[in-house]
């Protein structure tokens, strides 16, 4: 199968289910004559631009085509527990396992206004171009946030 296909096909499956994990989805594949390597799969991921979501009963894949701002914040907002800022870094704490989905998030929409990203367990490292950007996107996720 060409690579086009299998994204196409890695699109509908996750449009129709809500699979938690990539093994699901490499399951899901291999069911309907597409099997992957977990290599391949995770580029395909990364390519058509799969984030992870927090929804009742856990964490899905979910397609981010043309990510609205907004979205992205409020996304961020829901994982993000303490953001704190010093010069032109963000520290943002979350749960377990969650700073990798953020980071994801982060360098999606705040691709032109950043340097990077690090993501440990519960810790998720913003660099900044500025201090101003600093501020502003720790003001923007604090007005999303519920915390």
């Amino acid at each position: 199968m060409k690579k086009d296909e299998r994204q196409l096909l890695i699109r509908e499956i996750i449009q129709n289910e809500k699979l938690s994990t990539q093994k699901d989805i490499q399951d899901r594949l291999e069911q309907r004559g597409a099997g992957v390597t977990q290599t391949t799969l995770s580029r395909d991921l990364r390519e058509i631009g799969l984030i992870k979501v927090k929804e009742k009963g856990g964490l899905y894949y979910k397609l981010a085509d043309e990510p609205d701002r907004t979205d992205i914040f409020r996304l961020i907002a829901q994982y993000a527990q303490v953001v704190s800022r010093a010069e032109f870094t963000l520290v943002v704490r979350t749960e377990l396992g969650e700073a990798a989905i953020l980071a994801n998030a982060v360098d999606e929409i705040l691709d032109d206004q950043i340097l990077g990203t690090v993501a440990g367990a519960n810790t998720l490292l913003i660099v900044c171009k500025d201090q101003e950007v600093a501020q502003t996107v720790q003001q923007t996720i604090l007005q999303h946030s519920s915390h």
